[in-house]
């Protein structure tokens, strides 16, 4: 049995959980997310809680057992209380700025580069330089900061680009002692 498909998924309170078919939707105020339920895998709902089972005990219901049921704890997580990924800017004149609810980067181009909000998606720009991507949809969220980070990844002599907050970027030495006009 699965350590993380065997765990029930308890449903707070105001979020509302329907099985349809083998679509599972999962709503909340004004977010709905879908997903669609594999072949192999049962899903019901008992007492506040989503239980998720397999039918049988092949490879392919085993993995995708665990799977089904962390893909709907993020969602009955996400339409309550929602993914947060941050991004933070370093360099000399790189910035983001907020354009309706797009986002623009300025990195170090010769144009901005827009970036528009997906459905379900909401940027938040603080001091230029630190980029919040909040949503319901935790693929989502973090595809799109994934996608954001690949205009310009940092670069490991002075660090410019842009990079996760969390995240640690290996810096190397440059060229420490070299003359610049060949043989002393």
């Amino acid at each position: 049995m699965s350590r993380i498909g065997k765990l029930p998924v308890v449903i707070p309170e105001g979020v509302l959980v329907e099985i349809d078919d083998r679509i599972i939707k999962v709503k909340k105020d004004n977010q709905e997310l879908f997903h669609q339920i594999p072949s192999g895998i049962k899903v019901t709902i008992v007492n506040q809680r989503v239980i998720i089972e397999r039918v049988s005990d092949l490879r392919i219901h085993r993995s995708l057992h665990g799977l089904t049921r962390s893909l709907i704890f993020n969602m009955v997580k996400g339409v309550n209380e929602g993914f947060e990924k941050v991004l933070e800017i370093n360099g000399v004149g790189y910035r983001a700025d907020l354009k309706d609810k797009n986002l623009e980067l300025n990195l170090g181009y010769s144009h901005p580069i827009r970036v528009e909000a997906p459905v379900g998606i909401e940027f938040l720009v603080e001091k230029q330089k630190t980029i919040k991507i909040k949503g319901a949809d935790k693929q989502l969220v973090g595809k799109i900061a994934a996608e954001i980070r690949s205009l310009k990844k940092p670069e490991p002599y002075k660090g410019k680009g842009i990079k996760y907050i969390d995240e640690h970027i290996r810096r190397k030495v440059g060229k420490a002692g070299a003359s610049v006009g060949g043989k002393k």
